[in-house]
């Protein structure tokens, strides 16, 4: 079973219907611990203010029930959006400490004005996928649909999975082990975004 962790924030019946699109069936959203202990995957979903996230999740009680299946237990997990920035130790956005299962920090971008690129970083954009992994293709050209004003700086480089350039290069998915993340809305990247749901319930 996989659960849509519900603690207030993001686009919870968007993703569940996209893996209802793709034949997964045995997929709920729950706030609920012990739902969410009997879980086989996890999925963090999150829009809006990194602080306000981390409130949300504490005040939930769900952090102690993430980190054993996560950390221990090692069950899969896909941070999307403001999702994978909770992954990180921390976020210029706001002064919480973020869940740190992934050795990076959330920065602002910073461009040069001459770009003339306005921030966020909105619509549809190439990524280039570093490794082989399980969740997504390495060959193909993979587009996907953004939306964010922040990204990940991966302390770690071995655990940046695909970047893609707005004005400069930036980590667009991050991986350790069990641990992913997406800063694109795959729930809104109609193909791509599909297979890729497809692939972390296969895993």
């Amino acid at each position: 079973m996989i659960v849509i962790i519900d603690y207030g924030i993001g686009n919870l019946a968007s993703v569940l219907n996209m893996f209802k699109k793709v034949g997964v069936k045995d997929v709920i959203i729950s706030g609920d611990k012990e739902e969410i202990t009997r879980a086989d995957k996890l999925l963090l979903p999150g829009v809006g203010a990194f602080d306000t996230a981390m409130n949300n999740l504490e005040q939930s009680g769900l952090i102690p029930v993430l980190n054993d299946k996560v950390l221990v237990q090692k069950v899969p997990i896909l941070g999307i959006c403001l999702g994978m920035q909770l992954l990180t130790k921390r976020s210029e956005e706001g002064t919480k400490a973020g869940l740190g299962w992934i050795n990076a920090e959330t920065v602002k971008f910073n461009l040069d004005p001459a770009l003339k690129l306005k921030v966020p970083h909105m619509g549809w954009n190439y990524i280039k996928v570093q490794r082989e992994n399980k969740l997504i293709d390495t060959q193909s050209k993979n587009r996907f649909y953004f939306v964010h004003s922040y990204y990940v700086n991966c302390f770690d480089e071995s655990q940046s999975l695909a970047t893609s350039n707005f004005g400069t290069d930036f980590t667009c998915m991050v991986n350790k082990e069990n641990i992913f993340g997406a800063q694109f809305h795959p729930e809104k990247s109609l193909k791509f975004g599909m297979k890729m749901l497809e692939n972390f319930a296969k895993i």
